[in-house]
């Protein structure tokens, strides 16, 4: 489905989103790193190295502790997307992003390099989709729409569709012997073997309903005739990570507009790897792109195009901002040091402004401390 861009979204709200990152208790994070161009990805080492995918530009880059980056790859020819570490190892992930409104053909994989340079390309996301459709039999947009008012709807909102092939690998975490990728054009949860490189189909997730209000139908031209009526959009899946009770865990965009036109739809679900269970963990997130999980079983969300880093109670599902920041796409954990990306989008058009992406550090022994005190 087509509706606005991320990009445009974002040249739309950068006035809004540019405030100054700060904590809870006011004080601004450290900034490990500037200068990035859209840092839609990050993942940390155990050397204490972070890796951020700076998608638009093609590249991966490693940061060490003291802020200093290096290129680790770099191929414009692709979308670098979700990178996960383990030992001396980066995967991640290339796509061209296409699809059912991109001619070009499908096209992603996983690509790795170890400690010693080595590069490997496995795990054909094309193919799989290609074969398999994973949505194909998933019914989104109105049921039993009226021909007349199907008739009036804008040509970027069909009335009702399948699933279509459609691949978008985007966020990639490791375990074991097992990559789990969330495919975002699929709208699927995929594991790679890392060993075969052999690709399959873990969960579709589940479509997004949503009842169509006066105010959400007038904000996006949508006819009279269609309020108070239903309409299932695809869920978008956005990254994945394991938590500790064995399940995964997956963000999810809404489908649809990803401004608050329709309020905050986003969602974190769970994913049972074994038997493709799903269920929701958590909803109303505003534009879920990143996510980590902790050994509690606290999960930490980056919210696009909400306020910044959303922490998630493992236990009681509690919903509180732990990092108030404009345009944080992902989030990583080691240790107690949380990372996050923000300022992850420029504006859209030309610009001689230089790319102002960051990696942000945040200290959770800190944050927990003055959450505690109440300072």
């Amino acid at each position: 489905m087509t509706f606005p861009s991320a990009a445009a979204i974002a040249a739309v709200f950068l006035s809004t989103l540019t405030a100054a990152a700060a904590t809870p208790n006011g004080q601004p994070p450290a900034t490990l790193a500037g200068g990035l161009v859209a840092p839609l990805h990050v993942s940390a080492g155990h050397d204490k190295t972070v890796t951020v995918s700076e998608e638009f530009a093609g590249r991966l880059t490693r940061i060490d502790a003291h802020g200093t980056k290096s290129v680790l790859y770099s191929n414009p020819a692709w979308d670098v997307a979700g990178n996960a570490q383990r030992g001396s190892t980066t995967y991640f992930l290339e796509s061209q992003g296409a699809g059912p409104e991109d001619q070009r053909p499908l096209a992603g994989h996983v690509h790795t390099i170890d400690g010693d340079g080595r590069q490997r390309t496995y795990g054909d996301f094309a193919a799989l989709e290609a074969g398999h459709n994973a949505d194909g039999e998933v019914h989104y947009g109105f049921r039993n729409l009226p021909n007349g008012c199907a008739a009036l709807l804008p040509p970027e909102m069909p009335a009702a569709y399948n699933g279509e092939v459609d691949s978008h690998p985007y966020g990639i975490t490791v375990s074991g012997h097992t990559l789990y990728v969330a495919d975002a054009g699929a709208n699927s949860v995929v594991s790679v073997d890392i060993e075969s490189g052999k690709t399959r189909t873990v969960a579709v997730l589940p479509p997004r309903p949503f009842t169509i209000t006066a105010e959400a139908a007038a904000a996006n031209h949508l006819p009279a005739c269609v309020v108070g009526r239903s309409y299932d959009f695809e869920p978008v899946p956005t990254d994945v990570g394991v938590g500790p009770d064995g399940w995964l865990y997956v963000t999810s965009l809404p489908g649809g507009p990803e401004d608050p036109s329709f309020g905050a739809r986003g969602a974190v679900f769970k994913v049972d790897p074994d038997n493709g269970h799903v269920k929701v963990f958590a909803d109303k997130i505003l534009s879920p792109t990143g996510l980590a999980v902790d050994n509690d079983g606290d999960v930490f969300v980056a919210s696009l195009f909400g306020m910044g880093v959303l922490k998630i109670d493992g236990d009681s599902g509690r919903q509180s901002t732990l990092l108030s920041a404009g345009l944080t796409a992902d989030v990583a954990l080691q240790g107690s040091t949380l990372y996050a990306t923000v300022n992850a989008l420029p504006p859209e058009g030309p610009s001689t402004t230089p790319p102002n992406g960051q990696v942000a550090v945040l200290s959770l022994k800190h944050a927990s401390q003055n959450s505690a005190s109440g300072t």
